[in-house]
């Protein structure tokens, strides 16, 4: 080998070294450190202008989540809650360079729900899974590694005979169209599969306005379309749980949460009627969102530490909580819509969503509006809650500006 060449090779290694040890990550949960923009050759004055840009840009809806349910999905055909809704809290917000806080507003520490972003932690437990070998193939059929699942329903003491011949287990993958579906399907929400799960039936979630046609239209093979459907999310988490065979809040604090110091404030909430037993253990069977209540609640701190995990393709302070294959896995567009990859990893693909940012930066997003910015070129993690949809590129695009100054 060249010895000019192999000087560079070894200066481009130890240079790489030096960076990687170098990176800072939070301790314990009430411990981050915190640097002014400058220290890190950024602009106070432009960060500070994304900061009021957001607190102007508050979302205009209700702050009681259950009166805003009835507002929006709770008018839909059985959008009736059965989970939990929680009050929120003011426009928050923290911006995270290099691994430090450089800035942060609103209430950071208070729960409130996230809503969709919820699907991102689910698809995290996925990826638990599929590292422990417990799903082989993201390709595979669903059905072959689902075993009957028993759901807990209290009768009571009501009159055997009234239910005699009702089924007492649920199979959601055995009929012809819905064998199809595989778990790259339900993670792309690609599946299109039909059927009713925790007493809301796949065409009631944003229905369309052709009424003749819920519930009777012709399926699309699994993989072809691009549909966002909150029952099908709910389906893949009690997917997730039957193969892991314990609650899935019970796989996330074990395997992320803890390892990333999270507070102990955070709770991933199911439905008053999402109770299954497993291995003779009751277990709740959480929802990816909070579409009729429920999901995860959490701070905004939480979700920092969360989208700095995913910043890094899962790997925290040196140790790979969720392989680097499943995050890159996850940020790879999908046929069917080229800008989503696993849920919810929304891609800026052509820079569509975010004109402001680089195409490869990502977000993880959910109704209110909460976002979970994340930019592996700039090192970058922005989280606003609480925004108009509208406002998502307009804070992006202050705090990059920052960088230029």
């Amino acid at each position: 080998m060249n010895s000019k060449r192999y000087f560079f090779l070894v200066f481009a290694l130890v240079l790489k070294t030096n960076i990687l040890a170098q990176s800072y990550f939070p301790g314990k949960w009430g411990d981050w450190e915190k640097k002014n923009p400058e220290e890190l050759g950024m602009s106070s004055a432009w960060i500070d202008s994304a900061i009021q840009y957001a607190q102007r840009m508050e979302s205009t809806n209700p702050r009681n989540m259950e009166e805003n349910h009835y507002g929006t999905f709770g008018r839909e055909p059985f959008g009736y809650g059965i989970g939990p809704f929680k009050d929120r809290g003011a426009q928050t917000g923290i911006i995270i360079k290099n691994g430090y806080i450089i800035a942060e507003w609103g209430e950071p520490f208070r729960v409130d729900m996230t809503h969709s972003v919820t699907k991102s932690f689910l698809t995290y437990t996925v990826g638990i899974a599929y590292d422990k070998g417990l799903i082989r193939d993201v390709n595979d059929k669903v059905d072959q590694y689902m075993a009957p699942i028993l759901v807990m329903n209290w009768d009571d003491n009501r009159n055997k005979a009234d239910h005699y011949g009702s089924q007492k287990i649920i199979e959601p993958f055995k009929s012809e169209h819905n064998s199809k579906i595989t778990w790259n399907h339900l993670l792309r929400q690609t599946s299109d599969w039909e059927g009713t799960l925790w007493g809301k039936p796949d065409w009631a979630d944003r229905p369309g306005r052709d009424r003749s046609q819920w519930g009777k239209r012709d399926r699309h093979e699994p993989g072809s379309v691009y549909e966002y459907n909150d029952v099908r999310v709910n389906l893949l988490a009690l997917a997730a749980m039957n193969v892991l065979r314990e609650p899935l809040p019970k796989v996330l604090r074990k395997h992320i949460m803890d390892k990333i110091d999270a507070s102990p404030t955070w709770r991933w909430q199911g439905y008053e009627n999402s109770w299954v037993a497993i291995d003779g253990q009751q277990m709740q069977a959480v929802s990816g969102g909070g579409h009729w209540g429920g999901g995860m609640f959490i701070s905004a701190r939480d979700q920092a530490r969360f989208g700095l995990l995913t910043l890094n393709n899962g790997n925290w302070d040196g140790e790979q909580l969720v392989s680097e294959k499943w995050n890159k896995m996850a940020q790879t567009p999908g046929t069917a819509n080229d800008k989503y990859g696993y849920m919810n990893w929304f891609l800026n693909t052509d820079q569509e969503r975010l004109p402001s940012a680089p195409e490869s930066a990502f977000f993880h997003l959910g109704a209110g509006t909460n976002m979970v910015y994340v930019d592996q070129e700039d090192d970058l993690v922005i989280v606003a809650r609480w925004i108009r949809r509208s406002a998502m590129d307009g804070i992006v695009s202050r705090v990059l500006k920052a960088m230029k100054n």
